[in-house]
């Protein structure tokens, strides 16, 4: 008998298969200035034809990767972008029909995994200043509460925990027996980590991936962290040779050369505190966290100006609706300098306060 998940069948998706390079893309959270050309070239140089042909051989990667976290392997699991890890996490430490508390709005795929699964997954809201109070996301963990997601710092709002709002979070998570998903997709940005719960404590996993500040979006590369039962589980979930042998040496070769990753760090500074003055002195209100992202209160109609900066910039930037009191704004990725003033220039042009 034929047959359809009815989880499946009413799980709502967007596929956006739009063609995007000839575009200065803003709207994905990407580098948009991606690795040095010369950096990427001399590791296109060192791609041996035996690398292409055969599966992919993860321990040594794995172990270059634990010595940079300063751990060992059996803290570490692989995947194919933090995604495929968040997913796995909520199919294994999770039943059907079990409570997932998160932050909305957050992450979309948290939201729809637990959808997928048949999970019962609790939002609990920003406040209108986009502020989170800690004590509202205690109050919805429940004795029957299977899992808390948190996001360190938060997609979209782009707001980090002190360290004493987070130990509150997981003594309650502890207190009732709560797996906790930490996602640290743009911990790189803010500087800030929790993985110390991770690799200290049964029942915590972090998820983290090279999509962000490592500039590896294209090669899909993640990984999680946790005690090794609990990672011994996600790898029983994971495909089969799941991350490939390129994106697995260009992530090597970015921790291993001196001041790579430095580099990185620096373009992005100097781009956000460039952003930032920029939007001051033309009146702008915005809201920038501690992620690669800030949202932007525009003078004239967010969409419009969307639109415009696709249509007449080569542009690409996203609309939130309702983020707080800051209403319906601009979502746009921080990336150097040089790809900010090409924005603001485009924006000041676009949004006028006429």
């Amino acid at each position: 008998m034929y047959y359809l998940d009815e989880n499946i069948k009413n799980l709502y998706r967007i596929f956006d298969q739009n063609e995007r390079k000839d575009f200065l893309r803003l709207d994905l959270n990407e580098n948009p200035g991606g690795l040095p050309e010369d950096f990427v070239r001399g590791i296109m140089d060192s791609v041996t034809p035996q690398l292409i042909a055969q599966y992919p051989e993860t321990k040594h990667f794995t172990e270059v990767l634990a010595k940079f976290l300063g751990t060992d392997i059996a803290h570490l699991c692989l995947v194919n972008g933090s995604a495929e890890g968040i997913r796995y996490i909520i199919q294994a430490f999770t039943s059907v029909g079990g409570r997932i508390v998160g932050v909305v709005p957050a992450y979309f795929m948290f939201q729809v995994y637990s959808e997928m699964y048949g999970r019962n997954y609790v939002q609990v809201p920003y406040k209108e200043d986009l502020t989170m109070d800690v004590d509202d996301i205690i109050a919805q963990l429940t004795d029957d509460t299977q899992m808390l997601i948190l996001m360190n710092p938060n997609n979209p709002v782009g707001n980090s925990y002190t360290d004493e709002e987070f130990e509150k979070l997981m003594q309650a998570a502890r207190e009732k027996q709560i797996t906790v998903l930490i996602d640290e997709a743009y911990c790189d940005f803010s500087r800030k980590t929790f993985i110390r719960y991770a690799l200290q404590e049964e029942h915590v996993f972090v998820t983290r991936t090279f999509s962000k500040l490592f500039s590896m979006a294209g090669c899909r590369l993640g990984y999680v962290v946790g005690m090794p039962d609990g990672v011994a589980m996600v790898q029983k979930l994971c495909t089969p040779h799941n991350v490939n042998a390129f994106a697995m040496k260009i992530a090597e070769t970015i921790i291993e050369t001196p001041g790579m990753i430095e580099s990185l760090t620096k373009k992005f500074d100097e781009g956000e505190a460039y952003t930032i003055k920029a939007l001051k002195e033309h009146g702008y209100r915005y809201k920038a966290g501690g992620g690669n992202f800030i949202f932007i209160e525009t003078f004239t109609d967010a969409k419009t100006v969307v639109d415009r900066m696709k249509s007449e910039k080569k542009i690409l930037i996203k609309m939130y609706k309702n983020v707080g009191e800051l209403g319906d704004c601009l979502r746009v990725t921080i990336g150097e300098e040089k790809f900010m003033r090409q924005f603001m220039d485009a924006l000041l042009d676009i949004d006028s306060r006429a």
